[in-house]
């Protein structure tokens, strides 16, 4: 038998394993149409049960990706967000909002499955709410990016704003899924990497919170 520092490193391996294999997974088929058995096997575990004994629930599963990717991206936020202290220029706080995950992006290379992961996330109306309602609780800097983004759009009326925030994320999340699977190689030929893709992306973010309002 080996010592329990062996088996904790073990249980760990087997965990991420499972993580890896439960991203990919959820990302081509959806969250619902992956059942825990397929996520087992894809993870090289003969044991069925492995994804409820180390995870719990489909739910916690998605939980735990979400927070293995959210330590990386609160780290690049938290220091784009030094970077424009006391800004009031709408630009520099939607480049807080995209470059941090834009980067994370890349850093993981080619291929990923993240982006496509978070859009599948987002079409799912329960889990979207608990993610992302709990993402913001948990993220300093996401709540203080939000925060100060609002403070440069305080003109508009209350439900114009909440209408961009929600275009403005899907757009972010649904563009940046369409971007991995072609840097993938899995959809059209895509030369522009994930730098240039996160210009244009602000640029388009920024053009959505300063368009007019006619009505």
């Amino acid at each position: 038998m080996g010592s329990d520092t062996e088996k904790s490193a073990r249980s760990a391996a087997t965990r991420d394993r499972i993580l890896v294999a439960a991203e990919r997974l959820f990302a081509e088929h959806g969250l619902f149409a992956v059942s825990n058995r397929q996520v087992s096997e894809a993870a090289g575990q003969g044991n069925n049960a492995a994804v409820g004994y180390h995870f719990g629930t489909k739910t916690d599963l998605v939980r735990a990706i979400v927070a293995k990717h959210a330590v990386q991206i609160e780290e690049l936020r938290a220091a784009a967000l030094r970077e424009i202290d006391g800004s009031t220029e709408i630009r520099d706080w939607v480049t807080c909002l995209v470059r941090p995950s834009t980067q994370h992006l890349a850093a993981l290379g080619t291929p990923s499955w993240y982006a496509r992961f978070n859009a599948q996330v987002l079409t799912d109306p329960t889990l979207r709410v608990l993610v992302y309602t709990e993402a913001s609780g948990a993220s300093p800097s996401l709540s203080r990016l939000l925060s100060g983004l609002g403070s440069t759009v305080d003109d508009l009326p209350e439900d114009i704003r909440r209408a961009r925030a929600d275009m403005g994320r899907s757009l972010m999340v649904h563009m940046c899924a369409e971007r991995e699977l072609r840097l993938s190689g899995e959809g059209d030929a895509e030369t522009t990497g994930w730098t240039d893709f996160g210009t244009d992306l602000i640029d388009a973010i920024v053009g959505i919170w300063t368009a007019p309002v006619t009505r």
